[in-house]
């Protein structure tokens, strides 16, 4: 009986197999089979091209020059970019080039520990006049160590080359420090080291991270922090929720959804989360104040769930006022609903806030003199949308303050003199137009917000000479 064409196939590939052992061919080195690799690689790109080509004879004459990424598009879905050929051949192979990379280029803590043995070796020796503490190395020393080390591998040369000497402050005998030069050295080292590690989760491999490539970072990087060793795993998705807005809200201020991984390296805000990688506990008041923490992440997700007192996962807006002092206007806070994205409860038909959303805003309320916060609230109090603030704007936003202070009596200020204060305060470029950019180069553009959108903010401002020390708001009759 005639065999089949796949047992033929198969047939004639175990003797062309058997053969091969038979021959005694040599183990291929990692040259050759990066040929090889190669060498394949053309082998496909033309065979594409040959394709391509027949289904469009033009290009023959007119090369392509756009194509569009079918990844990069907001109509793919998802199932379908993460199950198409291409896109997770392209991952694996970018995959492996940042393995090759890690393993080439890359230090790892035995070579640091190796580096900063050579630098005492070659240490000069201390003059009696000299810090004995201070421990200083020399060109010829410097160089001695380049030497010794790029014999071990090309990739410790980039850290000692000259340049890198004369960056360094040098003494009289033309010396430079050992110790600023190995924490350069470290520094340097660990920047590589993120790069190549947020590069594994660049999907598209564009140089940014999507929301979701964060997502999937803050989630695989938890069980590697031992500040959050603690941390219940029900909690996960919710402590990833509160992480990667952190990142949104401050390098994303247009809500492009994308992180650059060059604004992400060289941002304060990667630093402030591998600050949870060391094993001494955080105090108190550092735990606090790192958002990243495992109690500030419980205290922020505590005052959502305190705050939905209806417990349906939402915020409306009379839920959304009791927030802090509870004493944001009502002005503000249905600005805040019709500027950011909320949703359409099914029952009641009214909008209501999801915890990203709720993360935004309490990010932009904690940090009320940053940039970004500045252009949150600017965009909730523009409501003529021209780009800048009038006295008309002021005394509308400012008419809700005095409406939650009218228990005061009358020691509340007048309209007019606070819009006098206001544009005293930020001396604006233009009489009696203030714009967002005024606001960010006065360096009180968070406390002129405050006074407009938060009658406890504006009281404590008003009275801020009798006020040695409050604890809270409880302290002013609020």
């Amino acid at each position: 009986m005639p065999l089949s064409p796949a047992v033929l196939t198969l047939a004639n590939a175990i003797e062309r197999l058997q053969a091969a052992n038979a021959g005694g061919a040599d183990v291929p080195t990692e040259q050759s089979m990066e040929a090889t690799e190669e060498e394949e690689f053309q082998k496909i790109q033309e065979q594409e091209q040959r394709e391509a080509e027949e289904r469009c004879p033009s290009l023959r004459s007119i090369p392509r020059f756009y194509e569009r990424k079918a990844a990069n598009s907001q109509s793919t879905p998802p199932d379908e970019e993460s199950t198409s050929l291409r896109p997770r051949v392209l991952r694996e192979a970018r995959s492996q080039l940042l393995q090759r990379k890690s393993s080439k280029e890359l230090l790892d803590e035995e070579d640091l520990h190796g580096i900063l043995a050579l630098l005492k070796e070659h240490a000069r020796e201390k003059h009696a006049d000299s810090n004995a503490d201070l421990e200083v190395i020399d060109y010829r020393g410097f160089s001695k160590i380049r030497e010794e080390l790029v014999k071990r591998g090309e990739r410790f040369r980039q850290f000692f080359l000259p340049s890198t000497f004369l960056k360094f402050p040098h003494d009289q005998s033309g010396c430079m420090s050992i110790v600023p030069f190995f924490t350069f050295v470290v520094r340097k080292v660990n920047l590589k080291q993120t790069r190549v590690q947020l590069s594994y989760y660049d999907a598209l491999g564009c140089g940014y991270l999507r929301e979701k490539d964060m997502e999937n970072f803050i989630f695989e990087m938890i069980p590697t922090l031992p500040q959050l060793n603690s941390l219940q795993e029900e909690f996960y998705p919710f402590y990833v929720f509160t992480a990667v807005r952190k990142f949104f809200f401050f390098l994303d201020p247009k809500r492009t959804g994308r992180l650059r991984i060059r604004d992400l390296l060289s941002s304060p805000i990667l630093p402030e989360l591998y600050e949870l990688r060391q094993e001494q506990p955080l105090r108190a008041s550092e735990a606090e104040s790192n958002w990243f923490s495992m109690q500030s992440a419980l205290k922020v997700y505590g005052a959502y769930l305190y705050l939905d007192a209806d417990q349906n996962g939402m915020l409306s807006k009379n839920e959304l006022s009791r927030y802090g002092s509870g004493m944001l206007t009502d002005i503000f806070i249905d600005r805040v609903f019709e500027e950011y994205q909320t949703y359409r409860d099914a029952e009641t038909g009214e909008r209501e806030m999801d915890y990203k959303t709720f993360l935004d805003f309490v990010l932009a309320m904690e940090n009320k003199n940053t940039h970004q916060a500045i252009q949150y609230f600017f965009k909730l109090i523009d409501i003529q949308q021209r780009g800048y603030v009038d006295g008309f704007t002021i005394s509308y936003f400012f008419q809700a303050v005095i409406k939650q202070l009218h228990h005061k009596g009358p020691d509340i200020p007048s309209v007019h003199d606070v819009k006098c204060e206001i544009f005293d305060m930020v001396k604006s470029k233009t009489a009696c137009q203030i714009s967002v950019q005024d606001l960010m180069e006065c360096r009180q553009g968070g406390t002129v917000l405050s006074m407009l959108i938060d009658a406890a903010a504006f009281w404590r401002y008003d009275n801020r000479e009798n006020l040695i020390m409050e604890e809270d708001d409880d302290d002013i009759g609020f």
